[in-house]
């Protein structure tokens, strides 16, 4: 039976020669992943249910980074408790404050996660990990608990949609506008629990970084996961970096889809999605809507040429003086990179401020959140209502180049229109 690449990936790891959409499974698990919210929850679940032991405690990734620092007494307990569990069960991939990271980030950055996974994670942007050719797909904290014991998860098996990507991005255009145009064309449940599935010539044209951001978004559309298919870049990527031997899948010449989309690079522009839904997208030329705050980051956008991205437009510019800017590496690797490269310094000195890598402001955590009416462009995934703070507030979703150059003027800004 033909297979797309998500289908192919969950028949080998629950050992079958094929599987179809709608089948359910029990599937071996490479890597499982929590986080500070996400993890005492499943150790409570865990414990509950009389386990002892973790099937691997080097398959196994705990990651403070949404409240971290600690913002106050509950976010320390929360820490406290994923660093009680990882000590009693010597967990080898286990992340704290300056050794961490915003974990969509961190786990490729360190080879952790490859190529040929099954990757569950209690946190809804696991389905990142797919632009490495990877199936990775959020969970609850239940699933992680009995994942982290038995190395397994059950699935139903997802059908597929077909993106099929031609052409090449234009300047000051990234793969935060690709998703957003994407979701915009097909809506926040365009996909719901179906297999988002890149390929076509435009692929090659897209950066880690660019493929990363997209896959990180597909639970935008309410896909199951987002998954690129293996090339040249993405061994490239690899190659250095990998902590195991990874497996290439490739879909079927005749595969099954649901629907075929074709979205021409070339002909995509700055992008941003108005509150209060990732599918209300327009360009970012549209309209002057005048901003109070800038967040560069998160799990989506706060990758090395999502710095650079914010440098180059930012580099020896102010930033508008009724305007806050916080910009957010997402890896003590990127925060360094920064450093040495003089962008941490070009950024403060725009009158930005440079913040420790954490999901911050993105998930109204802290180190940002908006008051009563506030409007804030970010480069996060999400503007529901009240995602950043007051219920009034409102938050456009855009790209490093368009935050960057609306931070410059204080409006809803066309990077375009900056440049250089």
């Amino acid at each position: 039976m033909a297979m797309t690449m998500t289908q192919k990936i969950l028949a080998a790891h629950a050992g079958l020669e094929s599987v179809k959409p709608g089948q359910l499974i029990m599937a071996d698990l490479d890597e499982v992943l929590g986080n500070d919210i996400t993890t005492p929850v499943a150790i409570n679940e865990f414990e509950k249910a009389g386990f002892d032991s973790v099937y691997d405690n080097e398959k196994i990734n705990i990651v403070l980074d949404h409240f971290v620092p600690n913002k106050d007494i509950k976010a320390a307990m929360q820490s406290k408790a994923c660093r009680d569990f990882s000590k009693k069960h010597d967990i080898k991939n286990f992340f704290d404050v300056g050794k961490m990271g915003i974990e969509h980030a961190l786990l490729p950055e360190q080879g952790i996660v490859t190529a040929g996974d099954c990757i569950i994670g209690a946190d809804s942007h696991t389905c990142t990990y797919g632009a490495l050719g990877a199936f990775s797909t959020g969970v609850g904290s239940t699933d992680m608990a009995a994942g982290m014991a038995t190395g397994k998860a059950w699935f139903k098996v997802p059908s597929a949609i077909k993106v099929n990507l031609i052409g090449k991005l234009q300047p000051y255009v990234s793969g935060k506008d690709v998703i957003l145009h994407l979701i915009g064309m097909i809506g926040v449940d365009g996909a719901l629990y179906k297999s988002l599935e890149f390929s076509g010539e435009g692929v090659s044209s897209l950066s880690m970084d660019d493929r990363l951001c997209i896959c990180n978004m597909a639970i935008e559309a309410g896909a199951k996961n987002g998954i690129f298919e293996v090339d040249d870049i993405t061994i490239d990527y690899l190659k250095d970096r990998s902590q195991r031997e990874y497996t290439i899948y490739k879909a079927d010449e005749d595969a099954e889809y649901e629907k075929e989309i074709t979205i021409n690079l070339s002909r995509l522009v700055p992008t941003v999605s108005y509150p209060h839904l990732p599918e209300n997208t327009h360009p970012a030329s549209e309209n002057k809507i005048k901003v109070d705050q800038v967040v560069i980051g998160s799990c989506t956008n706060g990758r090395m040429e999502d710095m650079e991205a914010a440098y180059q437009i930012l580099k020896g510019r102010q930033i508008a003086s009724d305007v806050r800017v916080i910009i957010i590496p997402a890896t003590m690797q990127i925060y360094k990179e920064c450093i040495q490269k003089g962008y941490t310094e070009a950024f403060i000195d725009a009158g930005c401020v440079v913040s420790t890598p954490t999901c911050g402001p993105c998930l109204g955590g802290y180190m940002g959140i908006l008051a009563e009416n506030e409007v804030c462009i970010s480069t996060t995934n999400r503007n529901f209502v009240g995602r950043m703070g007051h219920i009034s507030s409102s938050i456009y979703l855009a790209s490093p180049y368009t935050a960057a150059a609306s931070a410059l003027t204080g409006y809803i800004t066309d990077p375009r229109s900056i440049g250089e």
